[in-house]
């Protein structure tokens, strides 16, 4: 499924977040989404997924579902990771008729396997790592077959053997499942091991667009800054 923004404006009060931002995923394509912090990109993923309503714009999709991977997994602490993977199959209206018990733990054991993490459906949590965590937010995500799957800082946290961990699933998953992807992240590995397209966005505004390649060619005065972590250039960060 493609996924085409034009024009879309969000403000909190006086503070225009995003600002006339407009781009396009191909079907199948991984766009991420890069920037300082505070420039606006997890809010671009809450509109897309209408957890925010946008104020002005258009975000056209051809349809499907759409699956949000948050930050630090969102998993429900006391519930087993079989519920938490099971959970829309469960509560969706639209679903919870539409499978058999047995039905839905064949899909969850399948979605397990596929990042890796078979015969854990049993433990809470808090049994597991970081980086197991994230990959039951995967398989979560995944269990009604998203067209569009939007992932929120998905390495964040992690030590860099389980972020190279994270980086091969994001990439595993389209290959599997053939979902566009959005990726919002600070983490060079992630863009460069993943990700197709770039957009960066500063103050609402994207400054950049190009691939992995173009955005490391220091060529635009907001890519060197980025890639070379400087303090000095175009970017500033705002204390609050």
């Amino acid at each position: 499924m493609s996924i085409e923004v034009k024009n879309l404006v969000k403000a909190f009060g006086e503070k225009k977040v995003i600002d006339d931002v407009s781009f396009k995923v191909n079907d199948g394509e991984i766009l991420a989404i890069v920037g300082f912090s505070g420039s606006g990109k997890s809010t671009i993923l809450k509109l897309i997924s209408n957890l925010v309503e946008k104020d002005s714009g258009e975000i056209i999709t051809s349809g499907g579902d759409i699956a949000f991977v948050f930050q630090y997994s969102a998993l429900f602490d006391s519930l087993t990771v079989y519920d938490n993977i099971a959970f829309a199959l469960h509560e969706r209206k639209d679903l919870r008729k539409k499978y058999s018990e047995k039905e839905i733990r064949e899909i969850v054991n399948e979605k397990l396997a596929l990042v890796g993490l078979k015969g854990i459906e049993n433990l809470y949590p808090a049994e597991l790592s970081g980086g197991m965590q994230k990959r039951v937010s995967f398989a979560r995500a995944i269990v009604t077959e998203p067209k569009v799957i939007l992932y929120d800082e998905p390495t964040a946290g992690l030590d860099p053997i389980a972020s190279t961990l994270i980086e091969d699933y994001i990439l595993r998953l389209r290959n599997e499942t053939g979902a566009t992807s959005i990726v919002v992240t600070h983490q060079m590995s992630t863009i460069q091991r993943t990700a197709d397209k770039v957009i960066m966005l500063y103050d609402g505004k994207i400054v950049f667009s190009g691939t992995p390649e173009e955005l490391c060619r220091l060529d635009n005065e907001y890519t060197k800054q980025f890639v070379t972590a400087s303090i000095d250039g175009p970017m500033k960060i705002i204390e609050k």
